[in-house]
């Protein structure tokens, strides 16, 4: 059995070797810009899933050079699927070459804490053992204290009239976390605000001016969109960066959780969080008294995509909640495994990292992946 997919380290992730195998966007869920307009037209049958990348396959293409090249040569070391490709082109010297081969294993970064919240970092691969769907991995491939890969960053900001109070120190905290965490060359990050609708205000960038810039060109305006910005978000930014190696993805989400004008539900934005492999960090601005439905709805959305909910008893606390998110990212761990029992069957894939041997240690990553259809 053979799948497409993408590399990715953030989340449940199928590697591969070799060249980046791009997901096309016609495989994926329209965006939410984009139901309103189709509403009003007859429903197509349903899109495929996207690879969710969680399989993938190594895909490597090449020119092949003139036959009568030195390079063009054969040698003994190649391998039969590389024989094999050329002979399916004889006649065609310039024909791009592709090799293809199955790699199944799943890779999940997580964070490891004690029982007082403190962050652990010095624990071994023998430490853990992993549960895909209840059952014991066949085999933990790899293991890796993830503290320095780079980031994909993306910041979501609520300028909705619910939080016009408050709007320009949030801002300005959002700023001086950017200013800390993105490294240039290494890191990069985009800031999208959003009421009714999502905006980019600064897209990919490592520059932390032209970030900073595109925080304060934030302005509150109206209504609540929050399920479509974090759906936009993952889909039309995080899902689409291309990537030279394993990442960390992330979005830091900034609301009340009070969303009014959505047209995704919470959950079809969490699923797509899921198939971006993208952990989400909720930060309440709800400061209030009164009811704090939002709340609710924030911690929802972190726990399910294996990140962490804050909830700031006051307006300073929203700084501390920035710098604590930056010192998590630095602070977690990967493996790759393989399941059990693998199969290519669209639906949703459970998984569950223990921590052997230690009690009073918490383990958090994402609850699962969406396996590829064939």
């Amino acid at each position: 059995m053979k799948f497409r997919g993408i590399i990715l380290l953030l989340g449940s992730t199928w590697l591969v070797s070799g060249l980046l195998a791009q997901t096309s966007s016609d495989d994926l869920p329209s965006a939410p810009s984009a139901v309103k307009q189709e509403r009003s037209q007859p429903k197509p049958p349903p899109p495929a899933a996207p690879p969710a990348s969680n399989t993938s396959e190594t895909t490597e293409s090449q020119a092949s050079p003139p036959a009568d090249s030195p390079a063009a040569k054969p040698e003994a070391a190649q391998s039969d699927d590389s024989s094999k490709a050329k002979e399916d082109n004889p006649s065609n010297p310039d024909a791009a070459t592709t090799i293809t081969k199955t790699v199944n294993e799943v890779n999940v970064v997580f964070t490891v804490t004690d029982k007082h919240g403190r962050y652990v970092r010095n624990l071994a691969r023998g430490d853990f053992s992993v549960l895909d769907d209840g059952k014991p991995a066949e085999q933990i491939r790899s293991f890796h204290n993830e503290t320095d890969l780079p980031l994909q960053v993306g910041l979501l900001v609520d300028a909705s009239n619910s939080i016009r109070d408050r709007f320009k120190f949030e801002q300005e905290s959002a700023v001086e976390f950017l200013n800390q965490t993105i490294r240039p060359r290494y890191d990069k990050a985009f800031i999208v605000g959003f009421d009714v609708t999502p905006e980019v205000t600064q897209d990919f960038t490592d520059n932390t001016e032209a970030l900073s810039r595109g925080v304060r060109q934030l302005r509150p305006g109206g209504g609540t969109a929050m399920y479509d910005a974090l759906y936009f978000a993952c889909r039309d930014r995080l899902l689409k960066e291309q990537q030279n190696g394993p990442v960390r993805r992330a979005i830091i989400l900034l609301s009340d959780g009070d969303d009014n004008m959505s047209h995704v539900t919470r959950e079809e934005a969490i699923e797509m969080a899921q198939r971006a492999e993208v952990i989400v960090y909720t930060i309440s601005t709800n400061i209030s008294r009164g009811s704090r439905s939002g709340d609710k709805v924030l911690e929802r959305i972190a726990e399910a995509t294996g990140g962490r909910a804050f909830v700031p008893f006051q307006l300073n606390d929203v700084a501390n909640a920035f710098v604590e998110i930056q010192d998590e990212l630095r602070s977690q761990y990967a493996l790759s495994y393989k399941p059990a029992d693998l199969r290519g069957d669209g639906r949703f894939h459970t998984i569950e990292i223990l921590a052997q041997n230690h009690k009073g240690l918490r383990v958090r990553s994402r609850r699962g992946y969406y396996a590829p259809t064939p």
